[in-house]
């Protein structure tokens, strides 16, 4: 793991679903290059099941996942953030909470799998979508040289990111 890792907040409104695998899919894939968090404004308290299982099935240990408030980030404490994220067109027109520093953001709006109703195999269908799409955008972020980028290219690239295949 890097020593200074490029730290990523993954929100939506209720912390349950596309932010915590958004925060799984960072971690995951990162390397230790990347450290991932997630949180929402109006978090619902427990990770959805459908969230779990598909991670459970990725072999994704999931016993440090929980649904917390963006408030937890906010504070002298919390780790820095260098890239904020919405996931859901709820959060990305929320006012959002005020991050020691100027973290990048980013808008990669996905339709929420949690609104799936139905078997256990429908709502699996739609969280394994959820992934993908998202395992999508965060490997295209992995691509991106940071380091030969200003500001300013890196919000476009984050951009165009967000705009990609399945975007709400």
């Amino acid at each position: 793991m890097s020593d200074n890792p490029f730290t990523v907040l993954v929100l939506c409104t209720g912390n349950s679903a596309r932010s915590i695998l958004g925060e799984a899919l960072f971690n995951h894939l990162g390397a230790g290059e990347v450290r991932a968090f997630s949180a929402g404004s109006k978090p619902k308290g427990v990770p959805h099941p459908g969230a779990l299982r598909l991670l459970e099935r990725r072999g994704i240990d999931t016993t440090a996942f929980r649904s917390k408030s963006w408030d937890e980030f906010t504070g002298t404490d919390a780790p820095a953030i260098d890239l904020a994220i919405t996931v859901c067109g709820n959060a990305a027109g929320e006012a959002c909470p005020v991050f020691l520093g100027s973290p990048l953001k980013a808008h990669w709006g996905l339709p929420d799998p949690a609104d799936v109703t139905g078997t256990d195999a429908q709502v699996d269908a739609a969280f394994e979508e959820t992934w993908r799409l998202l395992e999508m955008r965060v490997r295209a972020f992995l691509a991106i040289d940071r380091a030969a980028m200003d500001k300013a290219a890196l919000q476009s690239a984050l951009a165009e990111i967000g705009a990609m295949e399945g975007a709400a």
